[in-house]
């Protein structure tokens, strides 16, 4: 499966069960302001974020040098030993593109907590990324 096919599974699953779409993450509470940092609301506007990527690298498999770029840079700015998460990622992205993809837009734990260090910065325009941002300001 692609990863559009699997988010409108996904979606499909979570309709059946009940759920409903919406367009802006509402905090719950009486007067909907938010008083911390929902760590569930950003983990999906990175698996939202990481979505659009993986559509963008599908059309034009050349952006996917960018992050291979970035954590290079990383690689060379840090001291020894290197952070885990870095060495993550590059076991990561010398796998093929497809698997690359599966991985970065699955709700695995792993993926979850990559996500959060992720190499792929400059694949969105800041124009996408601002949608993105916009769709889940809490």
């Amino acid at each position: 499966m692609t990863p559009a096919e699997r988010m409108r599974a996904y979606r499909r699953r979570k309709h059946a069960a009940g759920y409903k779409v919406v367009s802006k993450w509402q905090p719950a509470g009486a007067d909907n302001q938010a008083t911390y940092s929902d760590h569930r609301v950003l983990d999906a506007r990175s698996l939202a974020m990481h979505c659009r990527i993986s559509r963008k690298i599908d059309q034009n498999t050349e952006l996917l040098e960018r992050a291979r770029r970035n954590l290079r840079r990383w690689s060379e700015t840090v001291s020894e030993p290197l952070p885990e998460y870095i060495k993550e990622w590059q076991e990561i992205l010398d796998q093929p593109w497809p698997d690359i993809a599966v991985f970065i837009t699955s709700f695995s734990d792993e993926a979850v907590r990559l996500r959060q260090s992720s190499p792929f910065a400059g694949v969105l325009t800041p124009r996408e990324r601002k949608q993105i941002y916009d769709a889940f300001r809490t």
